[in-house]
This record gives structure tokens, sequence and C-alpha cells, in this order.
């Protein structure tokens, strides 16, 4: 199972150009760490939808089998992918939905009673929706995943970083099967340095390396300000944020400084500098709208250190701007630059009825 909606001519390559604007690299990074504030509201929607991740993925692996039917040991093989708290059992996690699990039992060789778990008509039923909706929608997908590895050097990332993402940006469980093995034009299967599995875009599209703020820009931002590339990034305060003078005129010039596109070289520009921040700040602008639900977890962002050719200590962008990426301490979630974003994507979502009829009291209410 797989959050999925709709995704919506300017751009280079990365390491492909380089933007260049009027402006001399001068303003030194300034020593400033905003106050951080809770979103009580945020972090309940992001806590409740790890049971309603986990439930899919099950729902995913278990429609996948030959039989319809897995056994426990087979399905705690997939823990690590349902990132369930270290003393919850996966059967205990299973059980509590018994209107989407159902349980039966078969002799294992020593003749131990093994329990076996399969979907409820209604789950397949659900299930079989969804796949039709990410058919239907092939080409959004496709977008999400090119634009996502045209944001890398290379044009590769590891699959095991993909498959870190997929839940994230909306890609179906068994995407390399799905979706990658029909587009050999597109995608192709490397070995990596490390001798890892990676996939590697092989063609580059101009029309998509355009970013979110670039889109927006057209409507929201002045029409001097996108003549000189000095784009600024949405701002959502959380409610009882509060920022000094002092602070304020440091993000107000900062927002003024040049916006570097993900997709172009930044290279040239110096780490020390807020320029350099703001380029951090723009690539994970892009990188949390190319998501469902604007959001992924902080180890995410820290596997795409190297790929996206991130400076070290790149994280520290969270405590300096906890207006723009605003992240939960518990679990480590990163939110979305625009918290609005988020909360709307639950409307605009066109996988959204189908989603919710997995959390209604009638499907997914846990015992």
């Amino acid at each position: 199972m797989v959050p999925y909606m709709l995704f919506g001519k300017v751009g280079v390559g990365f390491l492909r150009g380089t933007q260049v604007f009027n402006h001399k690299q001068k303003r030194n990074l300034v020593n400033v760490k905003l106050k951080w504030v809770k979103d009580r509201a945020l972090d309940a929607v992001v806590t409740a939808e790890r049971d309603l991740k986990a439930a899919c993925v099950l729902v995913s692996i278990i429609s996948s089998s030959s039989h319809g039917c897995l056994p426990i040991y087979h399905l705690s093989c997939h823990r690590g992918q349902l990132n369930l708290p270290y003393e919850l059992k996966v059967s205990t996690f299973i059980r509590r939905y018994p209107s989407v699990f159902l349980e039966s039992h078969v002799h294992d060789s020593g003749g131990t009673r093994v329990p076996c778990f399969s979907l409820t008509p209604e789950a397949i039923k659900l299930h079989q929706e969804e796949s039709n909706l990410v058919q239907k929608n092939q080409i959004d997908i496709l977008n999400r995943l090119q634009k996502l590895l045209m944001l890398t050097r290379g044009w590769e990332l590891p699959l095991q970083t993909i498959d870190q993402l997929k839940w994230d940006i909306g890609l179906p469980y068994d995407y390399q099967h799905s979706v990658i093995s029909h587009h050999p034009d597109l995608f192709s299967f490397i070995r990596l340095p490390d001798d890892r599995v990676g996939l590697k875009l092989l063609y580059w599209d101009d029309d998509l390396a355009v970013s979110q703020l670039q889109k927006n820009s057209a409507i929201q931002q002045e029409e001097e300000d996108m003549r000189n590339g000095c784009l600024a990034f949405p701002m959502g305060f959380t409610r009882g944020f509060g920022l000094k003078r002092k602070c304020m005129e440091w993000l107000k010039e900062w927002q003024s400084l040049p916006y570097n596109s993900p997709y172009y070289d930044a290279s040239h520009i110096d780490p020390r500098t807020d320029e350099s921040e703001k380029r951090v700040v723009g690539v994970f602008h892009e990188l949390l709208h190319l998501t469902i639900q604007k959001k992924t977890e902080r180890k995410n962002v820290s596997n795409l250190r190297k790929p996206l050719a991130l400076p070290q200590k790149f994280t520290k962008v969270f405590e300096r701007h906890p207006e723009t990426p605003y992240c939960r301490t518990e679990r480590k979630i990163c939110n979305a630059v625009e918290e609005s974003d988020y909360r709307s994507s639950f409307k605009e979502d066109s996988e959204n009825d189908l989603l919710s009829e997995y959390e209604s009291d009638e499907l997914h209410n846990p015992c």
C-alpha cells in the first residue's frame, strides 16, 4: 500500500550548469539559533500515521504472496520496514486490527501450531482499488521518482535509500517490478562503488527540473525578486513561536539572498556563507515537496547527504530555520516546509478516501 496523490521550463541538470547571479558571496553565517516550539496537532497526526503505514506495508506483503496468507515468521522478517516500537511484537500489532487481518494456524515440520495471517474481504477490495489507482497515475509516479534522482549527483541512488523513501514519495511496494522494469529507457540498475545495487536515471527532463518554489513564485512573489533570482521561502510559524527583532532582521536579509535551484550545480557556492545555507533549505524544501504528505523521517534526509551534495552538519538548518522544515524531536520526523501544505494534502490527495477507509472505525479500529 502507498499513500498517493497527483503531482503538479526551466533549469539545467545537476552538474550540467550553474546559475549565475550578480551577487557577491560576502555574508558569513550568523551565529543564531531560533526558538523551537512544538506543534502538538501536527505531532499527533504524524504519530497516528505510524500504525497506518505499518498496516499498509503488511497488506502489500500478504497480498503479493502466492497463497494470500503468510506465517508470522515470514512477516516478522519484514519488521525493519514496519518501524514499530522495539518492544511491540509484529503478531501483537497485527492482532490489533482484526477488520484488516484474518488469523489462522498451520503446523510446521515439528508439529507446532504457527499463526498465519491473511486479509479480510474488505481489505482485499480496498487494496485492489488502490492498485487500480496506482496504475491510473503511473506518469505522476514516474515524475516523482525522476525528480528525486535528478536532485542527486550522477542521477543515481542506492535501492536501499529509495526503499526507505518509497512510502513517503508514493511508490508502490513492488516498484522495482511494477514501475522500473517497464521503463528501461528511463532507469537502469547499476552496481555502486560500495557494491550495493543502485538505480540510475538515464534521461534528463528539463521540464521536470523546476522546483516547487519556482512554480509558486510566478503567483506569490514580486516580479523584481523573480528577475533577480531572490525567491523567498514561505514560512509557517508554530503557535507560540516568538522572534526577537535581531532575528527578524537577520531572517529578512537571509530571505532576500539569491535562490539556487536544487537542480543546479552548486559547487561554486562557499559552504561558509548564508547563500549555501539557503541552498540547503531549498534542497529540503524540494525534497519534502516530492513526498505525498510533505514529510519524511530525519534519518532519510541524513542518508541523502552525499547524493544531494550537502555540506557536513547540514542538519543545523533545522535549528536555525524551524519556521521552514518543522522538525519533531520524537521519532525525529522532518515535516513540511509549509505546514499548511501538509494539512491540505489530506484534502487534495486523490487516494485520501481510500486511506481514510483503512483508518475508519469499521476497518482499522484496534481492539
